[in-house]
């Protein structure tokens, strides 16, 4: 087919679209363009005010997500937004050159990883459950990444931080929302967890609420002063031999704490 056979085919496609079809067609290219555009997800309220036409913005990404399917890049749904991202088959591809360094010590991923399931969780709750007091510096390396963040005071004497995990900790694990983390059968089906676990050996069911428990309240403070707060009650604490091992973290790597 030569160029002019194609203008004209495509010229006598448009003809034929009924005007609700192409209106739709332009809506999923302005919203394609825009998701392309972010290096972010972009929330479903974002992306419905960028619409030039009135269109339901889901029926939309469901119009994309289907074009997108077998593609090379396909569009997913990522904490509160969507984003196109390397399909999973494809990742191992561009490993080396989308690979981002993010060195975390076993004690900081274990840290991590009883904020994620236990949040909202404090200092000395996460060290009661790890069986080892917190290095100065883990907590703060965690808050580095973004992945968690400080959500109130627990309503008891000293009325100490409580930690929760972020939206960035959702993108950068590939996690529609936390409910998302592996449950028991989930890591026994993986190899994690063999048949010996004690008994009433159970996985909790992790939520990151940004709304305060009943035992929470408000931090009431800047951050920098809660976090200066931290690091003194912090000075004194031991090392753990967990801290000097340098590992890298991914969602494979996320440890499991009971």
């Amino acid at each position: 087919m030569t160029t002019l056979d194609m203008e004209e085919f495509r010229q006598a496609h448009r003809r034929a679209e009924t005007p609700e079809n192409r209106m739709l067609r332009e809506a999923s290219r302005v919203i394609e363009a825009l998701l392309f555009a972010s290096s972010q997800p972009l929330s479903e309220q974002v992306l419905q005010t960028r619409l030039p036409v009135a269109m339901p913005i889901a029926r939309v990404l469901d119009v994309l997500q289907a074009d997108y399917h077998s593609r090379g890049v396909q569009l997913v749904r990522l904490a509160d937004g969507w984003m196109f991202r390397t399909a999973e088959d494809l990742g191992y591809l561009l490993s080396r050159e989308a690979h981002e360094t993010r060195k975390l010590s076993r004690a900081a991923l274990e840290t991590l990883s009883v904020i994620a399931y236990h949040q909202p969780v404090t200092r000395a709750e996460i060290e009661d459950i790890r069986g080892v007091s917190i290095h100065r510096g883990t907590l703060d390396s965690l808050l580095e990444t973004g992945w968690i963040r400080l959500r109130g005071r627990r309503r008891t004497p000293g009325r100490p931080v409580t930690y929760g995990t972020t939206e960035h900790f959702l993108i950068h694990f590939g996690l529609e929302s936390i409910s998302d983390l592996p449950g028991l059968d989930d890591l026994k089906g993986a190899g994690f967890l063999d048949g010996r676990l004690p008994q009433g050996f159970s996985v909790p069911m992790p939520t990151d609420s940004p709304e305060l428990t009943e035992d929470e309240d408000p931090l009431g403070e800047d951050l920098f002063t809660v976090m200066a707060e931290e690091l003194v009650a912090a000075e004194d604490a031991p090392l753990d031999d967990g801290d000097d091992m340098a590992i890298e973290a991914d969602a494979t790597t996320l440890p499991l704490s009971q």
